[in-house]
């Protein structure tokens, strides 16, 4: 019998190319998402062996609901973020971090607790953060308040989930429809982004889909953050 891997926040960007990575390889997916016809997009994408459940990630019943439906599951991907945090910090607004605490952190913990019934004991606990957690560049300081709570947490729960395997991917800038807010401004931004890192580009979809492959695939990796963001940690000067 197949693997069943749940990926909430799976119709678009880095969840999508994950589930169609992980169909790919025999495993049965299935994806979530707040639009209707979003998802059903995605689900033809991946093929036969997807399928998918409009859920809101920050809906505790919600959630439970889902995972009560799909019944048990062998790994679960948390790819769920909002468009909150950015900016300057002296102009930060407390909604505002509120607002992207919800659309992040909170439902990451709400997700995982409401799947944690349908795991498989020694199954995996996937989460997807973001690099800006470890960030020097300015404008950062609320995403990366957001983000590196997420990775905060993940020694902590592989001890106190095991032996499920709990790990997270921190990705750096990659070329999703996350940045398409940006209008005309978009590939400037991108452009100036990828100057930053040691590779000289910003990060694919499935590159970070890979990642996250390795981590589901590895019994023996948990407790783990692995860093996928081209090398820009490497270069200090470069986020000044």
């Amino acid at each position: 019998m197949s693997e069943r891997v749940v990926i909430v926040g799976g119709a678009s960007g880095i969840g999508l190319a994950t589930a169609v990575r992980l169909a790919a390889s025999g495993r049965e997916v299935v994806v979530t998402g707040r639009t209707p016809e979003r998802l059903e997009r995605a689900v033809k994408e991946i093929g036969e062996r997807g399928s998918g459940a409009v859920a809101d990630a920050r809906d505790p019943e919600a959630m439970r609901a889902l995972f009560a439906e799909v019944g048990p599951v062998d790994h679960v991907v948390v790819n769920v973020s909002g468009r909150k945090g950015g900016g300057p910090f002296h102009s930060l607004s407390p909604d505002e971090l509120r607002a992207a605490l919800d659309d992040k952190l909170i439902a990451h913990v709400v997700t995982a607790q409401a799947a944690l019934p349908a795991l498989r004991r020694d199954g995996s606990l996937t989460f997807v953060a973001a690099a800006s957690a470890n960030s020097s560049m300015a404008g950062v300081a609320g995403l990366a308040a957001v983000n590196g709570a997420i990775e905060s947490m993940i020694p902590g729960l592989a001890v106190e989930l095991a032996p499920l395997r709990v790990n997270a991917v921190s990705p750096g800038v990659i070329d999703t429809e996350w940045w398409d807010g940006l209008g005309d401004g978009r590939q400037g931004t991108l452009d100036a982004f990828a100057a930053g890192t040691t590779v000289g580009r910003i990060g694919a979809p499935g590159e970070v889909a890979n990642a996250i492959a390795y981590l589901i695939e590895t019994g023996y990796a948990t407790g783990t953050v692995l860093t996928v963001d081209g090398g820009v940690r490497l270069k200090p000067s470069a986020q000044s």
